[in-house]
């Protein structure tokens, strides 16, 4: 499935999300139905409590009022011995039973907003717990297609909208019905004749309303994206504010944010133009159903004679009740415009959010994991070859699989306990690939990769990522205190455990010469550390996590050469006992591997021993030997490899 400039193949997903409000009643509301059954019943009640003031005040104009005596003192569902037959006492129940009826009104209507709001935050924030579940279990390939922005727009936007349409429109709808519905039967019940007169226009309403919702849908679908669209722009160019400064970019990274913020203003203009067409017109039809009740029962009173068709008698009472009523049915009328843009806003927010829950996970546990412990940490890769996934394909719904450009090829090689084997080669060689398949942040296509016999696939996530170490040249810090950041991933760990693992990555003299030591905070992603610093509490957080087999993804590209010697001492004591993977572009720090891979374009070109590798005079001599100064040398051989 290919996308269009204005879908991402985040949105694709989306496509086969089916009747997703339903789908979110089925899967989140059964664990609140306590909440949204209570918040309905008193809706119920206080609507039901608001149509009775009307009532009474109709019943008590006739009866007491304009003709004293002569109309009787009645009130529907109530038995007439109920009914006090004096004038005084008719009038004193009339003032009891409307005050009664505003106090069932408050206090039902905040038992419903309660629970109204009980239920909707409630699912809320299920839905967005498990929103960020199912991102933790995503495959890495979805976040390199920077699909950030739309996450951030599900966990927030998305999850906002769906609160509010559980929170206001259902019981908003719920009290439309009521309203609608009890009104209508009185009205019926007092004169069914001028009743159709005022409910005439209600079917006028049923029908625009559908065809609103038909014509808003594509066009909140778009909205929603945009504003994904636009959370993503923002995200990238706050994480690059430093880059947009030194480069003096910041009017580029301006239109960008203008072109998208214009882009999200266009699509909800689209939804609003539409809203500006049937909110007025819903109203319109409201007040001419209200007109229409005035002028055939003002016309009816005052001349005493049964308009057209109609027949029989109209009273002052009656009439009265008619104007109250269908002033009291043009609110809950006219807020169905609100409840159709909640309701459509919603949908668009659901299909949203269940496309993400339903984006397939190719990188899992394996229904029965093999038993890893005790780890040795015998590494072995045997003809491993790699691609990238085609991210429009995979947006598919289909089984269809289509790859980009194959990244590694025939990668085959042992490392055996405490054994260290590097990687070296040129940027874009695919060293990191190689390593992260280890890890199984992507799965190999062809080939298998084994950690003491066991193919990594047959092993949990949790065992095989607790086994390996991965110490990565792109260090990430969270915003807390440095000694949780050590601890992190191993949370119970003591101070103590932390300051010996600091101590081990050279950390510990910087740290300590902080104001507030280890437990001053690193901001952002570590922006207070330099990064040297911030390499060193990631090794430190290596260091404490002890595991079997060690990735170094040039873990010293940011230090200088005095920090890089301590570190390497601190390295050369860590990975005595354990198997290492290295890479690295400075030559010194792998030089007393056991191994040593030269990779090209995804491919194992050189292998051997330091002192091996420069007495085959190829790739690897070349590199030595630009490195170590001899750069005439080196520029002649990248001339003939050319």
């Amino acid at each position: 499935m290919s996308t269009t400039e204005d879908e991402t193949p985040f949105d694709a997903y989306r496509e086969d999300v089916d009747r997703p409000l339903t789908r979110l009643f089925r899967e989140y509301a059964p664990g609140y139905l306590g909440y949204f059954s209570v918040g309905m019943v008193a809706n119920f009640i206080a609507r039901m409590a608001s149509l009775i003031p009307p009532l009474i005040l109709g019943t008590a104009i006739d009866a007491i009022f304009v003709a004293p005596n002569a109309e009787a003192f009645d009130l529907p569902l109530v038995p007439s011995a109920w009914l006090p037959t004096a004038e005084i006492a008719q009038f004193q129940f009339s003032v009891a039973a409307i005050i009664i009826s505003f106090l069932l009104v408050a206090v039902f209507t905040w038992i419903y907003g309660v629970t109204a709001n009980l239920f909707a935050h409630s699912v809320m924030h299920t839905v967005r717990v498990d929103s960020f579940e199912k991102m933790q279990q995503l495959d890495m390939a979805f976040f390199d297609e920077k699909q950030t922005g739309e996450v951030m727009a599900v966990l927030n936007n998305d999850t906002q909208n769906l609160e509010m349409f559980l929170d206001n429109a259902i019981m908003n709808a719920a009290r439309l019905i009521v309203m609608v519905g009890g009104i209508a039967a009185v009205l019926f019940y007092l004169n069914w004749q001028l009743a159709f007169v005022t409910l005439f226009a209600v079917p006028a309403m049923v029908v625009f309303t559908l065809w609103f919702m038909r014509v808003v849908e594509p066009r909140y679908v778009r909205q929603r994206s945009s504003v994904g669209r636009l959370n993503t722009r923002l995200e990238n160019a706050i994480a690059g504010m430093s880059l947009t400064k030194t480069t003096s970019s910041e009017a580029y990274e301006v239109e960008r944010v203008s072109d998208s913020s214009m882009n999200m203003f266009e699509r909800t203009m689209d939804v609003l133009r539409l809203s500006y067409i049937y909110r007025p017109g819903m109203e319109l039809l409201a007040g001419v159903a209200f007109a229409a009740t005035f002028l055939v029962g003002g016309y009816w009173l005052t001349t005493n004679t049964a308009p057209g068709p109609m027949t029989g008698t109209l009273s002052v009472g009656d009439f009265v009740i008619f104007l109250m009523l269908t002033q009291r049915i043009v609110d809950p009328l006219a807020e169905v415009s609100n409840i159709v843009d909640q309701y459509e806003n919603a949908k668009a927010s659901s299909e949203r959010i269940f496309g993400l829950m339903d984006i397939p996970v190719h990188v899992d546990d394996p229904d029965e994991p093999a038993a890893l412990e005790p780890v040795q940490g015998q590494v072995a890769y045997e003809d491993v070859s790699f691609s990238y996934e085609d991210s429009e394909v995979r947006a598919g719904s289909g089984d269809e699989t289509a790859f980009e450009e194959t990244v590694i090829e025939d990668i085959s090689f042992d490392a055996e306990p405490g054994e260290t084997v590097a990687f070296v080669g040129a940027t874009g060689a695919g060293k990191s690939t190689v390593l992260k398949l280890l890890l199984r942040l992507y799965d190999v296509q062809d080939g298998t990769i084994r950690l003491d016999g066991h193919d990594v696939r047959e092993i949990a996530l949790s065992d095989l990522r607790s086994a390996v170490g991965y110490v990565s040249q792109d260090t990430f810090l969270f915003d807390g205190t440095i000694a949780d950041n050590i601890r992190y991933g191993h949370f119970d760990a003591t101070d103590e455990d932390v300051k010996t693992a600091a101590k081990a990555a050279q950390a510990h003299e910087f740290i300590t010469d902080l104001a507030e030591g280890y437990d001053t905070r690193v901001g952002e992603r570590g922006v207070k550390l330099s990064g040297g610093q911030r390499q060193r509490i990631a090794l430190a957080r290596t260091v404490l996590a002890d595991p079997a087999v060690l990735i170094l993804d040039e873990a010293t590209s940011a230090v200088d050469t005095k920090t890089e010697l301590l570190i390497q001492q601190s390295i050369d004591e860590l990975t005595e006992d354990r198997t290492t993977l290295a890479i690295a572009h400075r030559l010194s720090t792998v030089k007393d591997a056991d191994t040593i891979l030269v990779m090209d374009d995804g491919e194992i070109v050189e292998r051997g021993s330091h002192d091996e590798l420069l007495a085959a005079d190829g790739q690897y001599a070349t590199l030595w030997s630009a490195q170590a100064g001899d750069r005439e040398r080196a520029a002649k051989a990248l001339m003939e490899d050319d």
